[in-house]
């Protein structure tokens, strides 16, 4: 996984690039209208059932339109929220509160639609021991958010991207030859280039998996789309050897029966590529 270090540049560029979207040479309606020294005080409104998240990455685009912004959270990121919730104030800047008003309220908006979506699947994987991957299925340039959203929620990270985990799937197999030449060219590839990447391996049936199981160095076996009956016997062949992981066909309707079968995790893309945004506003406070 990346360090919190490249974790915190990826935030920071998602933050100079959208409000050079949005803002650009400066935001003409407020300096049309409002006097550049007016002070003001708005807050976020729910106006939609769920889990909120984004509220520390609200409270970080606030400060970078404008440090003087004063912010008040009142519900803090992970929690339940009701309609007519009030989830933090902003006082200061009138100017400033309406320049970060929009990217401020996509952020919340998408991240506690991923937030709520996760917490169905995390509450569905209860005592099983499983937990829920997100994937690099991800909104492109804002992924560091959507998978922040994610881990609020009580999900786990996969791999960030492709630099910080080797993932071979199907393409990478058959393009390599078969399974054990891409894993072994892998390997050499880490030793060759002192590269310390855990290795996951994708698994397309049973025997896929025994092939695997010869190979040396393999730190997860992802099963992609296998039924229940097959994965209790993936589960059965791989036991301590690695660790297993269910993809395809994961909804709310399976994923606790493909937790049944023993599988350390389960991951899916609709977590953050089939949601719809949370309903929030922000509303001035006069």
């Amino acid at each position: 996984m990346i360090s919190e270090q490249q974790f915190q540049a990826e935030l920071k560029q998602i933050i100079t690039n959208a409000i050079r979207e949005d803002v650009g040479e400066g935001d003409h309606s407020s300096l049309a209208c409002i006097p550049v020294n007016a002070k003001g005080k708005a807050h976020v409104l729910v106006k939609e059932e769920g889990f909120i998240a984004g509220v520390e990455f609200a409270k970080m685009i606030l400060h970078e339109v404008d440090t003087t912004l004063e912010v008040a959270v009142f519900i803090e990121d992970g929690a339940a929220v009701k309609v007519g919730d009030i989830v933090l104030e902003v006082t200061g800047s009138s100017q400033s509160i309406l320049k970060a008003e929009r990217f401020m309220l996509n952020a919340m908006q998408r991240m506690s639609a991923i937030a709520t979506k996760t917490r169905v699947f995390v509450d569905l994987l209860a005592g099983t021991g499983t937990k829920i991957l997100d994937t690099r299925k991800t909104t492109p340039g804002i992924r560091a958010i959507e998978k922040w959203a994610v881990k609020i929620a009580g999900g786990e990270n996969h791999r960030f991207a492709l630099y910080d985990m080797i993932m071979l799937k199907d393409n990478h197999i058959d393009f390599a030859g078969g399974i054990k030449e891409a894993i072994d060219k892998t390997n050499a590839y880490l030793i060759d280039n002192k590269k310390a990447l855990k290795i996951i391996v994708e698994a397309r049936n049973l025997d896929e998996v025994q092939q695997i199981l010869a190979c040396d160095n393999v730190y997860r076996i992802l099963l992609d789309n296998f039924d229940f009956e097959n994965t209790k016997k993936a589960v059965e062949l791989i036991g301590k050897q690695c660790q297993t992981e269910s993809s395809g066909n994961i909804n709310e309707l399976t994923v606790r029966e493909y937790a049944l079968c023993g599988v350390d995790f389960v991951s899916s893309g609709a977590l953050t590529h089939s949601v719809y945004n949370m309903d929030l506003s922000l509303k001035a406070v006069l």
